[in-house]
């Protein structure tokens, strides 16, 4: 599904990732644990063309963001992106707009439905979440972890072959991360494709098919079924 080859990125002297290789399965969750600074949202942004890395590759089911160094051309860069859904820790909803109103903007804006198909899709992914009933609601009317099923929901809207969570219960009490942590599993028997950064282990060994450690940049350790395995 994902390949990540060889994948360097430097802010000056500061090598921030220093020769990442990673892949992801078809429908595996794999999950990025590791130290602030280690590199994890860098790494992540980097599959979202949101930075922009030195060298390596990047590949989403054969077809190449980053190739040895270049990247692919500007319509080839759009259409990848379309297919990776990222979810954000703060949510970043827009607050002016209703529950349903945010999930059907990029579907009509990027992709080009129409405001009926988009609204009816919306509406049975809003089901899924068990928000159905928040569907006219506006962001400051829900909890924090309502608003984070908000922001997955605005992300599979765009049906995307592969969902990257950025650090998605850093911004919730404790005790609304089982939320959270309950869509990802339905995802996952569905069998959605997601990476997660995470710092928050408990969360990671609650949804992760397989868990990789980060640090200086590097992936140091992978941790499957309960064992460690030395990269």
């Amino acid at each position: 599904m994902l390949i990540v080859e060889n994948l360097y990125k430097s802010y000056g002297k500061n090598k921030v990732l220093n020769g990442v290789n990673l892949h992801v399965k078809k429908g595996e969750v794999l999950v990025v644990v590791g130290p602030s600074g280690g590199g994890k949202t860098t790494f992540l942004r980097s599959i979202n063309y949101l930075e922009k890395c030195d060298t390596g590759s990047i590949s989403l089911n054969g077809n190449y963001l980053l190739s040895n160094g270049r990247y692919s051309n500007k319509n080839a860069i759009k259409e990848l992106r379309t297919e990776i859904g990222l979810v954000f820790q703060n949510f970043n909803l827009f607050p002016h707009l209703s529950v349903l109103e945010n999930i059907i903007e990029a579907p009509t804006r990027v992709l080009g439905q129409s405001k009926d198909a988009a609204t009816k899709e919306a509406l049975s992914i809003l089901s899924f979440l068990g928000l159905g009933e928040k569907a006219n609601s506006y962001p400051y009317e829900l909890s924090g972890g309502q608003k984070q099923r908000v922001a997955i929901g605005r992300a599979l809207a765009m049906n995307p072959k592969l969902m990257c969570f950025d650090e998605p219960t850093s911004a919730l009490d404790p005790t609304l991360t089982d939320e959270v942590a309950k869509v990802i599993r339905s995802l996952s028997t569905k069998g959605m494709s997601m990476l997660i950064i995470t710092h928050d282990m408990s969360f990671a060994k609650q949804v992760a098919d397989r868990i990789v450690s980060m640090d200086q940049g590097q992936i140091i350790e992978e941790h499957m079924y309960q064992e460690t395995i030395l990269v």
